[in-house]
């Protein structure tokens, strides 16, 4: 599970991000287009670093 995790949170920055832009051109408030893009970049993060070695690895 630990090498499927990062893969899986990248996959979801990858459809936050393609999810806020539809959400954008749609016409969608600030506040959620900004909400759904903080998240995507919050997992994009996580998964990135999360491949990082570290001390347990």
């Amino acid at each position: 599970m630990g090498g499927l995790l990062p893969i899986l949170l990248l996959i979801l920055a990858g459809v936050l991000v393609g999810g806020a832009l539809s959400l954008h051109r749609q016409g969608a408030p600030r506040a959620v287009v900004l909400t759904t893009s903080a998240l995507a970049m919050l997992a994009a993060v996580a998964g990135g670093l999360w491949l990082l070695p570290g001390e347990g690895s």
